[in-house]
């Protein structure tokens, strides 16, 4: 499940990048951009919210931070539910 959540939010990126070149069917490119928008809005709210679980990550930082911004609770619930057990 994880990974069909992953897939879908990588979706929506490319779909909202792509509607900047080019015009997607249904009038779908400003929607898509509203909705990407509004998704790394959310992540940042939950990177500063949840930065203990983001910096426990096995890997560098700024990797952390960026699949936070990227995936938000995908990356970094999984993180908290390791230092919880």
């Amino acid at each position: 499940m994880n990974a069909l959540s992953r897939a879908a939010l990588l979706s929506l990126y490319a779909l909202a990048i792509a509607a900047l070149f080019v015009s997607l069917p249904w009038g779908a490119g400003p929607v898509l951009q509203n909705i990407a928008k509004i998704t790394i809005a959310i992540h940042v709210i939950e990177l500063l919210i949840w930065f203990k679980h983001v910096k426990a990550y096995n890997g560098p930082l700024w990797s952390s931070i960026l699949l936070t911004l990227l995936f938000g609770l995908l990356h970094w619930l999984p993180i908290a539910k390791r230092q919880a057990s």
